[in-house]
């Protein structure tokens, strides 16, 4: 019998994180153990605040049978206070609030309760990829707009098509940005709202790094409107509950509504002593400034290495990523494989595994690599040490 795959599984090609994977699984087979810039799951320890909350859960909920598809009312107005408290937002916890499985759950079916076959998703590259892989498993076409230094990585509205805003069903975008650091201000919120009430498309803001920052607390989309957009949350990267799978979506209550029929066809709710401990974690900041502190450190490591071999300086203002150009005459991969030689054995993120190529026939990535700050302060020295002996 031929085992043949979908013509969807067979129109994308591998996942940029797995390929990482495998590249590190390379160098530990030759008995090298790399520092893992690559993949960005958070290698700290869950906060004990957190995973004190999910064990008293366990046996507050021993006998509570199937989780709610849309999370327990416990945590639903918890998540109500605390964007109340941190955006100044007021929400409905019954109907412009939905727990969901992590944010690539939400952001992978996002698209199939609003998009039909032939639709468009206007997509920013570099990206996070389950923004365009569920845009083609819903039969969408995505619309890839790219995200440019000269832009400081916002999106340049006037430069999509009349004809793809017309055909245009939804438009995701991420700030704090994954992968260049960049965050939104007020002002540029604000023109994307417009942009999507003038041509009646979604605006879908992913802000799994809000809590993730370096100067000023990044702003929420829902602090301009809740009319027409959501917003997606995480607790992967502000309580490194990347294990737990918790998150959730937020904003207009028809589209929230839109998307919970979705989700109940297709997954379940989190476990509800997990929603504990994410009570717990929402309940607390003082867990959150550790962690960002931490990653300042580690982030100032590496930019002054960089720099100090000649690279440009490319601090981020938040998330827990550096988007570094690379040595001029040396393509993306060309520098990431240099950092997997035997005497660096850094892993990083060729920028253009995580872009698309975009209307004008460009990948954005080309030109950058990713550090993910998840290795240890004390491994992020070293790592530091081996980038300050390379010569370029």
């Amino acid at each position: 019998m031929e085992i043949v795959p979908s013509k969807r599984i067979q129109s994308i090609g591998a996942y940029a994180f797995a390929e990482v994977d495998k590249e590190v699984e390379k160098l530990r087979q030759r008995g090298i153990d790399p520092v893992d810039f690559g993949v960005g799951d958070p290698t700290v320890p869950t906060p004990e605040i957190v995973r004190e909350g999910a064990k008293e859960g366990i046996e507050k909920r021993k006998c509570s049978g199937y989780p709610s598809y849309i999370g327990s009312s416990e945590f639903r107005e918890v998540i109500c206070k605390w964007m109340k408290k941190r955006f100044n937002v007021s929400l409905d916890p019954a109907t412009e609030v939905c727990s969901t499985l992590g944010s690539k759950e939400s952001i992978f079916n996002f698209a199939e309760g609003f998009v039909n076959p032939g639709d468009h998703v206007i997509i920013p590259t570099p990206g996070y990829p389950p923004y365009a892989r569920g845009t083609l498993f819903a039969e969408g076409i995505p619309f890839f707009i790219p995200l440019l230094p000269e832009n400081n990585f916002l999106p340049d509205l006037k430069s999509i098509p009349k004809e793809i805003c017309e055909k245009a069903k939804i438009m995701w975008i991420n700030y704090p940005n994954s992968p260049s650091g960049v965050t939104a201000s007020v002002d540029f919120l604000k023109e994307i709202v417009a942009f999507g009430k003038e041509n009646d498309i979604i605006v879908v803001s992913d802000e799994a790094y809000i809590d993730i920052y370096f100067n000023e607390p990044p702003h929420s989309i829902l602090e301009i409107t809740t009319e027409g957009v959501v917003a997606v949350h995480s607790m992967s990267k502000r309580s490194a509950m990347t294990c737990y799978r918790i998150g959730w979506i937020a904003g207009d209550n028809r589209i929230v509504d839109i998307f919970k029929k979705v989700k109940t066809n297709i997954d379940s709710g989190t476990a509800t002593f997990i929603q504990d401990g994410a009570i717990a974690g929402l309940n607390d900041e003082a867990h959150v400034k550790v962690m960002r502190d931490e990653y300042r450190v580690k982030r100032d490591l590496l930019v002054k290495a960089l720099v100090s071999i000649g690279l440009p300086d490319c601090t981020p203002d938040a998330t827990i990523y550096i988007w570094q150009k690379v040595p001029d005459g040396m393509t993306s991969l060309d520098f990431a494989i240099k950092l997997l030689e035997p005497d660096m054995a850094i892993v990083t993120t060729p920028g253009e595994w995580i872009s698309d190529e975009s209307y004008d026939g460009h990948n954005p990535g080309e030109g950058f690599i990713r550090f993910a700050l998840v290795p240890s302060i004390a491994q992020t020295e070293e790592a530091a040490k081996r980038i300050r002996r390379l010569k370029l």
